[in-house]
């Protein structure tokens, strides 16, 4: 990175002689989080190395531009409690202290996922699997361990992540077949009374599509039919330029987000992203991190950076989907994007490992993309 970039980075302007701190007031200096203040949490997602520093200009573009974090996966089971009684702090805490200095909203991602969890988690004596009763303790104690510990300090947490399949029917997890669907009800139960100032989020992907759509509703409408708390649908939001396939079709994405604040709730997107690359076969959708192929000449298209027709789609698609948000603004929260920049990205390596993409609001030289500005100006003329 070049001094001039570095600058603009840590919010200076550029002379012969160096970074020049300029007025806090100046136009230049309008962030998205500057823009959206006590409007919408503006987020993103920290991976491990921005979390401690190693990635720096990293930590400072997100301390600068973001009003919430999310650790990209320092806080998922087999991080955080990797086996029976022993648990790794050491990011996480980072994370909260980071997010205390800069005045970030904190979410805290995710307490129960059938993926990422350690396999002793399931089993029983003689490697069979574990009873129901046994599983509930074990999701208790994580739950309350975690949670109890940044009690007042994380501010909302992704309690169940994935649960449903595409047809809106219960994903045959382990939870599952172990539990039940009441799995879900004990995971609120359980983070409510560890924390029960906190925000409790159900969060999944594809939940613009109609199926799925009714599955979350269900879901739901069961905790709140039986008084068990929950503040919001977190919408993935992992989506692809339209060019590619209609991921979302913006009419469903607009009748999710009506169905679930017809709840009651709140609505976020939750782990925003938008691929420019075409997965093998035709579904290029979702993020079932199971799915994976070889990499291939012909889908990764753009190694050295993207065509402007595809630069343009992509920030008229961000554009798009922030004036969709608008409409429903008194039902919104939060709006965050996985990960800082495009070095950063899981879609560099999802669903083939070794692609260039371009999905998030910076470039890899940590330069803003011109969506970062359009989306700014909405702040202004839709918000």
């Amino acid at each position: 990175m070049n001094i001039k970039s570095f600058c603009w980075l840590i919010g200076a302007s550029f002379s012969l002689m160096g970074c020049v701190q300029t007025p806090s007031d100046s136009s230049d200096e309008t962030t998205m989080r500057d823009a959206y203040q006590g409007k919408l949490l503006i987020g993103n997602a920290l991976s491990e190395q921005q979390i401690l520093g190693v990635d720096k200009q990293g930590q400072l573009l997100s301390n600068k531009h973001f009003s919430a974090i999310t650790a990209e996966n320092s806080m998922k089971w087999e991080e955080i409690h990797p086996k029976p009684g022993k648990y790794d702090f050491s990011v996480s805490d980072k994370l909260v202290k980071l997010a205390e200095d800069n005045n970030q909203f904190v979410i805290g991602h995710t307490l129960l996922w059938h993926q990422q969890t350690p396999n002793w988690v399931f089993e029983g004596e003689n490697g069979q699997p574990a009873s129901r009763q046994v599983l509930l303790k074990r999701l208790k104690n994580h739950i309350d361990t975690i949670v109890g510990r940044y009690k007042g300090r994380i501010q909302g947490w992704d309690v169940v992540n994935e649960a449903l399949n595409e047809d809106g029917s219960m994903r045959n997890s382990k939870w599952y077949q172990i539990l039940g669907e009441d799995y879900i009800a004990k995971a609120f139960e359980f983070a409510h009374a560890a924390d029960p100032g906190a925000e409790l989020y159900y969060n999944d992907y594809n939940l613009w599509m109609p199926k799925k759509r009714q599955g979350a509703i269900r879901i739901v409408k069961s905790l709140l039919d039986r008084n068990i708390p929950i503040t919001a649908i977190g919408m993935q939001a992992h989506y692809s330029i339209p060019s590619l396939v209609k991921n979302p079709d913006m009419t469903e994405f607009e009748a999710s987000i009506v169905a679930y604040k017809n709840l009651g709730i709140k609505v976020m997107l939750t782990e925003l992203d938008i691929t420019t690359l075409r997965f093998p076969g035709s579904e290029n959708q979702g993020a079932d991190i199971s799915i994976s192929y070889e990499l291939q000449e012909k889908y990764n298209p753009y190694p050295n950076g993207l065509p402007q027709n595809v630069s343009d789609e992509l920030n008229q698609m961000y554009v798009d989907i922030f004036k969709i948000v608008a409409k429903h603004k008194e039902s919104f929260t939060r709006i965050s994007f996985w990960g800082v920049n495009d070095a950063q990205s899981w879609r560099n390596y999802w669903p083939i490992k070794g692609r260039s993409d371009y999905p998030l609001p910076f470039n890899r030289d940590y330069s803003p993309k011109p969506f970062v500005k359009k989306l700014i100006q909405l702040s202004e003329t839709h918000f």
